[in-house]
């Protein structure tokens, strides 16, 4: 029968890089955290970790273990956290991954304030990260992600839409007669774009008669960036158009600082979903939180 204990310092080895650090995160010994991951390798009857003066690495066997030690310490960190809910409420810890734009200015760092308050016992924790960071390496119950959802192994719950608006300030419209007057103008204009999009200047824009086209840049960006904030202040800065979120934007347009383009054209609505891991036993906490999500921004 394996051991969680030594499942837990293997994966806080990989995590850490080496046996010191993982021992200090640990609050062992480096002897300690040593001969436990030499019992399980010989529990195994595999090598897991290559060993050197400068660092450790995972074999190929390594790899495919420790990711199905995260999941199983996943599994068993759910249900000591229903266990412990039917007696006092939800508690353990909440890891959730969000953009910083989206996390701090609209819904989820208020979200997860008011959730609080009404689970006491239950730790919070906010990373906010531009990169699509992977939930089980990372060990996160939840990751808010935004735009057109990819295919992934992970369950999805629609959290709520949200419109992108072509912007530009108007020292840069001032080459453009103070505006874009068309979707061609809209083409050959100066672009900033995405970094993490595939395709981020082709999009399905519905006309103003109703008529689905294609718009498509007739120039690569010429600045990229992998942030909706870089991508703002490089608008504000002049330095061309964007493709920005609503909830992101709608200030600056108010005080005039950007220019909403076209606005009788309508670029597709984004989605906001709440991703979590496909796990055999779905933790009460993530089930609550998505829901208490849901309905806040529904209500």
């Amino acid at each position: 029968m394996l051991n969680l204990q030594r499942l837990e310092m293997y994966v806080a080895v990989v995590a850490a890089g080496s046996f010191t650090a993982a021992a200090n995160n640990l609050g062992l010994t480096k002897a300690v955290v040593s001969f436990n991951i030499k019992q399980l390798e010989n529990e195994l009857g595999v090598a897991l970790l290559t060993r050197s003066t400068r660092r450790i690495a995972m074999t190929d066997a390594g790899e495919r273990f420790y990711l199905r030690c995260l999941q199983l310490l996943q599994d068993a960190e759910s249900v000591l956290d229903d266990v412990r809910r039917d007696h006092s409420g939800l508690q353990g810890l909440l890891r959730i991954t969000t953009t910083p734009e989206y996390g701090a200015r609209v819904v989820v760092v208020p979200a997860l304030a008011a959730f609080s308050l009404l689970h006491p016992q239950l730790r919070i924790q906010h990373v906010s990260s531009s990169n699509h960071d992977d939930l089980i390496s990372g060990r996160f119950d939840v990751a808010i992600r935004l735009g057109q959802l990819a295919d992934s192994s992970h369950h999805a719950a629609l959290i709520d839409r949200f419109d992108i608006l072509p912007v530009a300030s108007p020292d840069y419209l001032q080459q453009w007669g103070g505006n874009i007057a068309d979707l061609t103008q809209l083409e050959q204009a100066r672009w900033i774009a995405h970094s993490r999009l595939n395709t981020p200047l082709t999009w399905q824009v519905l006309t103003p008669t109703g008529e689905s086209v294609l718009f498509n840049a007739g120039q690569s960006p010429m600045l990229m960036a992998d942030s909706a904030s870089s991508l703002l202040a490089f608008a504000l800065n002049g330095a061309g158009i964007a493709l920005l979120p609503v909830w992101l934007v709608e200030s600056d347009i108010v005080t005039k600082k950007l220019t909403h383009l076209l606005p009788d054209h309508r670029f597709p609505a984004q989605g906001i979903y709440a991703l979590y891991p496909n796990t055999r036993h779905v933790p009460e906490k993530v089930r609550a939180f998505i829901d208490f999500l849901q309905r806040r921004v529904a209500g």
